[in-house]
């Protein structure tokens, strides 16, 4: 029998190649974007399995009424005895859903006004975008407080009122990249061979519109947190005895003395938003091919 060949070793070259592939692309290598993905996967996570983890109920009163933090209570208990560290994590379950669900809305309704405002032009760009430049003309939370005042307090109102004023960014953006585009030499071409108009605009102009609505999207998701967070310590959004933060924070203000009322669900926002703000600046840099070449010169430095 004759000895079998040896197998050839890898080479230098094709173990640093298989390394590269696995690796992360570099701006999800930072710092920053390392911290915001694990930060933002935490509270992820507590919003899915919130009640396997909570250790009290967030709704149930004790005679323990407003207790320091201890080593029964960590983040203490509030004026009717519940615990706060229990509603803290609660309140992640209305919090971010709530925040998804408005940063999706606004991107559907701005993204297909926009579309719609650039790639036909016209009278209908003229409407979309005179209705847009109103709506943006009004502060955002003012506006949002005059909507959610009207439609009365409740959570949905709420996230209705934020949309109100959270699509015109998208359109705006959406009607600027559709224009770029929509007199491109492979555009035409395709309208020459037949392509009708929305056929055009699906296949031929939103895939350039994707990735910078996307990098837009991640952005706000923080924005639409404090957002509703805001409209709930004004009354105006969650109704007790519901554990969200921003209603916390209102209730916390009735007893400005028991510092830790505020602090906590204050923090929590602090660090959702934070983190989505870091996730959303590394999507940024990894779509943009010139801002990734920064990070990637910074990082071999």
């Amino acid at each position: 029998m004759t000895q079998a060949a040896a197998l050839p070793e890898p080479t230098m070259e094709a173990l640093a190649g298989r390394r590269r592939r696995l690796r992360l692309p570099r701006a999800w290598r930072t710092p920053l974007g390392v911290a915001g993905a694990a930060i933002a996967l935490a509270w992820v996570v507590i919003a899915i399995i919130g009640p396997l983890i909570w250790p009290y109920n967030p709704l149930a009163q004790s005679a323990h009424l407003l207790q320091a933090p201890s080593a029964a209570h960590w983040f203490g208990t509030d004026e009717l005895g519940r615990d706060v560290f229990s509603r803290v994590l609660a309140g992640a379950r209305v919090t971010i859903p709530l925040a998804l669900l408005l940063v999706v809305m606004s991107m559907l309704v701005g993204t297909i006004l926009g579309a719609t405002a650039g790639f036909f032009g016209g009278w209908i760009d003229e409407t979309i975008m005179r209705i847009t430049d109103l709506v943006m003309a009004f502060p955002t939370v003012i506006l949002a407080m005059v909507v959610a005042a009207a439609l009365g307090p409740s959570l949905l109102n709420a996230v209705l009122a934020a949309l109100i004023v959270s699509w015109p960014g998208y359109c705006r953006v959406t009607r600027g990249l559709v224009l770029a585009v929509r007199n491109s030499e492979y555009v035409l071409a395709n309208r020459l061979l037949g392509y009708g108009p929305l056929r055009s605009l699906r296949l031929d102009v939103m895939p350039t519109v994707v990735g910078p609505v996307l990098v837009l999207a991640s952005l706000d998701i923080g924005t639409a947190a404090l957002l509703l967070s805001g409209l709930s310590f004004l009354g105006l959004g969650a109704k007790p005895p519901t554990a969200e933060w921003g209603a916390m924070i209102s209730a916390a203000v009735q007893n400005f003395s028991d510092w830790w009322l505020g602090v906590f669900p204050g923090l929590a926002i602090v660090t959702l938003v934070m983190a989505f703000n870091f996730l959303g600046d590394t999507f940024r840099d990894a779509l943009d091919p010139r801002t990734a070449g920064v990070v990637g010169k910074a990082e071999q430095v």
